[in-house]
């Protein structure tokens, strides 16, 4: 492992022009082209595909095509969670979706960020903060998540909300910046 992949997954300053880290950003790609060629009939193929990708896929889990990813082996994804069409996963750091979390079409979970010194950032310097997004939670449709954010066991985050903070469980949040509007029952029910 090269100096600077190691730095990428202990979320510190790295170049992402690392041989090691471009080589696997393109294999990467040639297996998200693949996925996202073949038909949502093919299910084998697809989450063979997806079972090689991801860090963990777990059982009963679904991804719609087109997908969209850096690496892949950073994103883990629970029992029975659902993604639509569209996501894209900027996996630089950590990308833990639970169990049975809905995730809505062209939702967004951004870890990859970078300096404010504009000199570091001229320098290509970068780095990531991770995401989770705890069981039974739902992101509608356009979501930006934000790095370094975790949102809480069965909060429903609303459409095109940008999430900039960490979110409470049993929540509904919405907005740019994202806010909590109001609480809901344990059960997810309000």
């Amino acid at each position: 492992m090269t100096d600077q992949k190691a730095r990428m997954l202990r979320g510190e300053l790295y170049q992402a022009s690392d041989p090691e880290l471009v080589a696997e950003r393109l294999h990467c790609q040639d297996l998200l082209d693949q996925f996202n060629r073949l038909s949502l009939r093919e299910d084998e193929r697809r989450g063979a595909i997806l079972t090689s990708l991801l860090g963990k896929l777990g059982t009963g889990s679904e991804v719609m095509s087109p997908f969209r990813c850096d690496y892949g082996y950073q994103i883990e994804i629970g029992q029975e969670s659902f993604v639509n069409y569209g996501a894209i996963m900027l996996d630089v750091a950590q990308i833990s979706i639970g169990d049975q979390v809905q995730i809505a079409n062209s939702v967004q979970l951004l870890t990859a960020t970078h300096p404010l010194d504009a000199a570091s950032r001229r320098a290509g310097w970068e780095y990531g903060e991770p995401i989770t997004i705890a069981d039974g939670a739902w992101l509608g449709g356009g979501v930006i998540v934000c790095p370094g954010v975790q949102i809480g066991e069965n909060a429903v985050i609303g459409a095109g909300s940008v999430v900039t903070k960490d979110i409470p469980a049993n929540v509904v949040a919405v907005g740019n910046p994202c806010r909590v509007i109001r609480t809901l029952s344990d059960s997810g029910e309000g």
